[in-house]
């Protein structure tokens, strides 16, 4: 078993230092001990900070990456929320795709006027109706106006 500072390790995986010492935090990974004032690492770190990283691109949480670490050094990993997390992906890559799509068509449209475009008027709906990860939201209410009556009541903005 070779031994890392944690210099080394924050060279080889591109992580700040400070990453690193949160990582150790939230028990992510481990050091084995001290070389003066160093953290010092085993090199399995190496496998878990790239077990850590695909996790991170795979949309996983902190929190979730580090259930499968939990018991022991062998990661124990759920296939089935891997699965869901397949399925997670699929949805937004489609839901992307559709409004690259779309973008693409605006750009080329030969509407005087985007808003013009019913193609362009469907991807204004759509996303007035999605938040940024994909979850359709329940229509809000209209703020209803004050009319400057009774305590804490103020005009409206112009």
């Amino acid at each position: 078993m070779k031994e890392m500072d944690i210099g080394q390790v924050a060279r080889w995986s591109g992580l700040p230092v400070s990453t690193l010492r949160y990582y150790e935090e939230k028990g992510l990974i481990r050091s084995i001990g001290r070389n003066g004032m160093r953290r010092v690492f085993s090199d399995e770190v190496l496998s878990r900070l790239s077990l850590i990283a695909l996790g991170r691109e795979a949309g996983f949480s902190l929190e979730e990456i580090g259930a499968i670490f939990v018991g022991g050094a062998r990661p124990v990993i759920d296939r089935e929320r891997l699965r869901e997390k397949a399925e997670e992906l699929d949805r937004s890559i489609r839901r992307l795709s559709a409004i690259r799509d779309s973008l693409r068509h605006a750009a080329e449209c030969p509407a005087p006027d985007h808003l013009a475009c019913p193609k362009f008027q469907r991807l204004m709906n759509v996303a007035i109706r999605t938040t940024s990860r994909g979850r359709a939201e329940k229509p809000r209410k209209a703020p209803r106006q004050s009319r400057g009556r009774g305590p804490g009541s103020e005009a409206p903005a112009t």
